[in-house]
């Protein structure tokens, strides 16, 4: 299997930085906002974009770690805050890779049986290859590929970072 790099970590430090910086736009009105990461890649990308956040806003930032079984998603979703911790607050969910929407979907629906101001989505690659009806508001890249296609995103201990198409 052959490894085709769509984002390198220099490009991926930069959709981290836009994101943030678009979480902070639409959250600016807010004094706290709950980043939610999926575990774990997803939960890696969001704690990231936290870390950018607090450089560039002066939000109060929380992360919570997301646990969602990928192969039984409607099994009861763990989360590292409790609902107390995040009801009524801003709330971005975070997800490395958007394929087919499943583990999205049934992550956002975990976080509607909580009041919240306002819920976004945030991903670094959108594959387009949708089974539900779930969106990204903030993305890195848009990527139409086929079915056979698997899109894997890699952070390392050494903060090396990349995404690629196998």
């Amino acid at each position: 299997m052959s490894k085709n790099i769509i984002l390198t970590n220099q490009e991926i430090e930069h959709k981290i930085k836009r994101i943030a910086y678009q979480i902070y736009e639409t959250f600016v009105d807010e004094d706290e906002v709950v980043i939610a990461g999926i575990a774990s890649s997803g939960s890696i990308f969001a704690q990231k974009i936290v870390t950018a956040l607090n450089s560039i806003s002066t939000l109060k930032v929380s992360f919570c770690e997301v646990k969602v079984d990928k192969q039984n998603p409607q099994l009861p979703i763990q989360t590292s805050l409790s609902p107390q911790e995040y009801s009524n607050k801003g709330l971005v969910l975070v997800d490395d890779v958007l394929n087919s929407g499943t583990t999205l979907i049934y992550a956002v629906r975990h976080f509607l049986d909580v009041p919240l101001k306002k819920f976004k989505t945030a991903v670094l690659v959108d594959r387009n290859h949708k089974k539900y009806p779930v969106k990204a508001d903030f993305k890195g890249i848009s990527l139409s590929t086929s079915l056979l296609e698997h899109v894997q995103v890699v952070f390392d201990e050494k903060g090396d970072s990349y995404a690629f198409l196998s």
